[in-house]
């Protein structure tokens, strides 16, 4: 079985890469693909802290623990280390392609494009809102993961 090393990102690696991270590991778990995961965020706002209270709780109700994950920036390095990098946004995509050395070995996408009827392929920020948008932003990416996990492994069933 082909394992993939795949790094998700967002702004500050609290909210949307810790969750998505985390689903990623489920999802690969129940299908029994081999993903090596990791989240990091563009900016370094939060680094060494732990996944928003709210993204804990959203993804506890599907029995996911996030909890133990430290925020920490996209390095460099994280470009050849990892197959594939997620943006979960167009502007963590741009801020990406900004700092991607030219010869680097990872696939750099937007995370929302492995998923059918999403507007620009972008998982929504819930940061400045309520705990709806963190069910929202765990339903949302739990689509596109399947998604992805999909396009890794075609001969999977859905």
């Amino acid at each position: 079985m082909r394992s993939y090393k795949v790094l998700t990102v967002c702004l500050g690696n609290i909210c949307r890469s810790p969750a998505a991270q985390g689903i990623l590991e489920f999802v690969a778990s129940k299908h029994s693909i081999s993903l090596a995961l990791d989240s990091a965020g563009t900016a370094a706002y939060h680094v060494g802290n732990s996944p928003d209270s709210r993204s804990i709780t959203a993804l506890k109700q599907m029995g996911i623990d996030i909890s133990q994950q430290k925020a920490r920036q996209v390095s460099i390095a994280d470009f050849d280390s990892f197959d594939w990098i997620l943006a979960m946004d167009k502007e963590n995509l741009s801020d990406l392609k900004k700092i991607q050395p030219e010869h680097s070995s990872a696939k750099l996408v937007m995370f929302g494009e492995f998923s059918e009827g999403v507007a620009l392929g972008e998982i929504s920020d819930p940061y400045y809102g309520g705990e709806e948008g963190f069910v929202h932003m765990r339903e949302h990416i739990t689509d596109v993961a399947d998604a992805f996990v999909s396009h890794l492994n075609p001969r999977r069933e859905r």
